[in-house]
């Protein structure tokens, strides 16, 4: 039986009819995939790359804009902390303005109340003093007469003395 030389039908390795026809199935299969399932398949591929691509730029432009509005509102937020500190810092002067203002009017008024004090201690001193020399003499002759029991001497002699004491102690006080 070796001997016996194999046929062509029993080698496995001679194609047959089989395997042209199955091939050629296969070539007809492969060609209307490549001619109807492949182009729209490779659009629908192609159109998804187009959307990613324009979304992707779309969020580029996005986070530009979302950039240049942050800054923008950082420039806003720093320029109104600036007019914020220069409106504190001007009250801050108006007060103190106000204030220095306040005390040297009080301070002025305060001076005029004094003076207006002083003024009117001298006027009512100088009115005791003066109803002091008219009464205290006349007084103080009447009540030395009667401690003593007699008339002293003449009044313009006491008015005298107490004008004198009434004079040291205007120099004193």
């Amino acid at each position: 039986m070796h001997d016996e030389v194999l046929a062509a039908g029993d080698n496995f390795l001679i194609p047959n009819g089989t395997f042209i026809g199955e091939l050629i199935i296969f070539a007809i299969v492969l060609l209307v995939i490549w001619r109807f399932v492949l182009p729209p398949v490779q659009k629908a591929l192609k159109d998804r790359e187009d959307m990613v691509r324009k979304e992707a730029e779309q969020s580029r432009q996005a986070a530009e804009r979302f950039e240049q509005a942050e800054a923008k509102y950082n420039e806003a937020l720093a320029e109104a902390r600036a007019e914020s500190a220069s409106i504190r810092d001007t009250a801050r002067a108006e007060g103190q303005r106000i204030l220095d203002e306040m005390r040297q009017r009080a301070q002025a008024e305060a001076d005029q109340i004094v003076q207006r004090g002083d003024e009117q201690l001298a006027a009512q001193r100088a009115q005791v003093v003066a109803e002091l020399r008219t009464h205290v003499g006349e007084l103080s002759t009447a009540l030395a007469g009667r401690v003593v029991g007699g008339e002293l001497a003449p009044a313009a002699r006491g008015n005298a003395n107490v004008d004198r004491i009434l004079g040291e102690l205007e120099g004193n006080g």
